[in-house]
């Protein structure tokens, strides 16, 4: 079929694959707005899944959401080398300066705790010309959100950025890519400062999204972060929303699945929104005409597997080094020794398993298996198991050894 019109490339569709089956998270999310709109009580967001579950797409529409109810919004990306005073700063500087300027010399004042508290990064006796500077017009508010201490700055950031919201009868939210890789003590401080607006019914939450293990981090840092947070995991698709991922976009092109294709399609993606998308692009480009049929897939499959295997799979064995690409290859071949109907689509394995296959101590593998930790290539559901971050991850590294 024609590739120009083809729905499933990047940024094709108006409701891409990754949001098909994710009604309920959107709905009860306009909830969540709706009851701190009127002052009651509610817990910030926490979205929790594997690569490829569409985290990211369900984040920026919870976004649209909140722009749409009228709040201030802000959004950055976690990165385990970078702190948070400074993507944090100008995420909030923009939701504040969304929330508008009918009150401008309050607003004024918020974004001064903002340049101050961002300033604070480069240290309390930093020269001028070494401060950061946020782009901020307002002048620095001394003494507020600049002691230097994260979890004492941060609760007072927060707390000035919701009672400005609140006088202005709005709200604020502040989207959280990659959650995970926070650093420890910037992850402890925003769980202080959720607490702690919790408390005030201040009109600010955070919504994160994050890999499985995200909870794990979050309760490690605050023994209290189960009460902050409202946990959603995000996972694969079920066969009747994996249905209406690939279909609905046809049907907005004049075109069909049959009922063949459907049932290839879910047995080759497993249902992850992510290779629904790249089957589903190489199928339509595949296809003569419609409906695509059980042999379009088939036909199809080679070159969607190739493409993965490049921008989704292989990128990310690229970032590993060797010592630990024989360690994942090690989880991978670990799996084969788990019953079928007992293997999941991450394989998960007992560490000890690995180091058997290695014919290694597992305590001499520690820094291979950190190091991926950090990477976000594996991760940790429990203690003495690990398990890939990307499904069908150990399908792929067994395809290439």
């Amino acid at each position: 079929m024609d590739p120009i019109r083809n729905p499933y490339a990047p940024g094709a569709g108006q409701r891409p694959p990754e949001l098909a089956g994710r009604d309920d998270e959107l709905r009860t999310f306009d909830v969540v707005l709706e009851r701190i709109a009127r002052g009651r009580p509610e817990r910030s967001v926490v979205l929790t899944g594997l690569r490829g579950v569409g985290k990211t797409v369900l984040l920026n529409a919870l976004r649209s959401a909140a722009v749409r109810a009228k709040w201030g919004t802000g959004k950055l990306e976690a990165r385990p080398e970078q702190r948070l005073r400074r993507p944090l700063s100008s995420a909030l500087h923009q939701a504040v300066r969304e929330l508008g300027h009918s009150q401008q010399e309050d607003v004024d004042q918020v974004l001064g705790v903002i340049k101050s508290f961002a300033q604070r990064d480069a240290g309390a006796n930093a020269k001028l010309r070494d401060r950061w500077n946020p782009g901020i017009d307002a002048p620095a508010v001394q003494g507020r959100a600049d002691s230097g201490d994260i979890e004492i700055d941060l609760v007072e950031l927060l707390s000035d950025a919701g009672g400005l919201a609140a006088d202005l009868g709005r709200g604020i939210a502040i989207f959280i890519d990659e959650m995970q890789d926070l650093h420890p003590d910037d992850v402890s401080a925003l769980c202080a400062a959720c607490h702690e607006i919790s408390q005030a019914s201040l009109p600010i939450i955070v919504v994160g999204a994050g890999l499985p293990h995200l909870p794990a981090v979050l309760s490690a840092s605050k023994s209290y972060s189960e009460r902050l947070f409202r946990y959603a995991r995000i996972g694969r698709l079920p066969r009747e929303a994996a249905d209406k991922a690939l279909q609905s976009p046809a049907q907005e092109e004049d075109a069909e699945f049959d009922d063949a294709a459907l049932e290839a399609m879910y047995a080759a993606t497993g249902g992850y929104p992510y290779f629904i998308q790249a089957y589903g692009k190489v199928a339509w480009d595949v296809a003569p005409g419609s409906p695509v049929g059980a042999a379009d897939i088939a036909v199809s499959a080679p070159a969607a597997e190739a493409e993965l295997a490049v921008g989704f799979f292989g990128s990310r064995y690229e970032r590993a080094t060797p010592g630990e690409r024989e360690y994942l290859r090690a989880m991978a071949d670990a799996a084969t020794d788990i019953p079928d109907d007992e293997r999941d689509d991450v394989e998960s394995v007992p560490t000890s398993a690995v180091a058997t296959v290695l014919g290694r101590k597992p305590q001499s593998l520690s820094p291979a298996r950190d190091a991926l930790l950090k990477k976000g290539l594996i991760y940790s559901g429990e203690r003495g198991r690990i398990a890939f971050t990307v499904p069908h991850f150990g399908r792929y590294l067994r395809s290439v050894s």
